[in-house]
């Protein structure tokens, strides 16, 4: 079967930077979609740190200046349009800012707040109608200031399509690479998150607070080899009795563990597993739709397109054109 390369799509992004700015955040979308990516298969990123004055230096909370060498100009011709985070005592932004903000979104450009810089999204009228996250301490800051913006605290973050905001810190990271996933697919995504020594794919719904994330006693290393072991073979009905007796647990002790160690629930945790090996399947081989989903542990081509459609927006064809060859279904 012959095969076709599929075409380079440039996408321009530009990541706002401002006074006082905290150097971490600034770094991560600039990690994660960076000119020196040579890694995103079909895609380049023109990345673009800009700001109100791009002449005058930044201060960071660091302690060491930066200087951005584009203006807020670069926000009218960028597909997406990044704000890193904000000041920590969420004040009020400019209105110039506000103005370039709302410009960017009305012409079509995805804007993304990360961190506390869902602020100023919302202070743009951007976030009104729509769910979105932020850093858990300012939750009931964005909902009594923003009473049209519907919070949910407890999540890593909110894809509204052109809208897309993150909770604190490490999540912006999580968010930029749900973002690459969906402009590189799965396999690009998870190799940048290799790069990055992070996490290759945590859904946005998983909650921000995980107690014990990483195996400190006997029950827990039972509990990871349980894990592993369910991701080994995903097409079996994995049922909560079996494996918490597998774990040497409780049922109701296993559940509480899957939650405290995972921040989601196991019906959720294994979705998103089979969501993930499928979305692999399709980028990496020809086989079936068909074959994909009993491969990935859905039973039936239907089961998978309606899970598809759900979390991705898509279905398993149209992913498949996306990121590879056309192949046969």
């Amino acid at each position: 079967m012959s095969t076709r390369t599929p075409p380079i799509h440039k996408y321009r992004i530009a990541v706002i930077a401002f006074d006082g700015i905290n150097p971490f955040h600034l770094s991560v979308p600039c990690q994660v979609f960076g000119a020196q990516r040579a890694d995103c298969g079909s895609a380049t990123f023109d990345v673009k740190v800009c700001a109100e004055d791009p002449a005058a230096p930044l201060s960071t909370t660091a302690g060491f200046d930066i200087v951005a060498t584009h203006s807020l100009a670069a926000l009218t011709r960028a597909d997406i349009v990044i704000l890193p985070s904000w000041h920590a005592d969420c004040r009020p932004a400019p209105a110039s800012l506000l103005h370039a903000l709302r410009r960017a979104h009305q012409r079509g450009a995805q804007v993304v707040g990360l961190c506390i810089g869902a602020f100023p999204l919302a202070e743009a009228g951007l976030l009104d109608g729509y769910t979105a996250t932020t850093h858990w301490a300012c939750a009931d800051t964005m909902t009594t200031r923003y009473p049209k913006v519907k919070v949910d605290r407890e999540v890593l973050y909110v894809d509204e399509g052109k809208v897309v905001t993150s909770a604190g810190v490490a999540a912006g990271l999580d968010c930029c690479l749900h973002l690459l996933r969906q402009l590189c697919g799965a396999e690009v995504a998870n190799r940048v998150a290799r790069q990055l020594v992070v996490a290759p794919h945590r859904q946005g719904g998983q909650a921000q607070f995980i107690e014990r994330p990483l195996p400190v006693t006997g029950s827990d290393d039972r509990f990871a080899q349980v894990l592993a072991w369910v991701g080994e073979d995903l097409t079996q009905n994995h049922g909560i009795d079996a494996l918490a007796e597998r774990a040497l647990m409780s049922r109701r002790n296993f559940t509480r563990h899957f939650r405290n160690a995972t921040g989601t629930s196991f019906k959720q945790w294994l979705l998103n597993q089979r969501l993930t090996h499928a979305q692999h399947l399709l980028e990496s081989s020809e086989v079936s739709i068909e074959v994909v989903a009993q491969q990935a542990g859905f039973g039936s081509a239907l089961s998978l397109r309606q899970h598809f459609r759900a979390a991705l927006r898509t279905s398993p064809s149209e992913y498949r054109k996306l990121y590879r060859s056309a192949a046969p279904e």
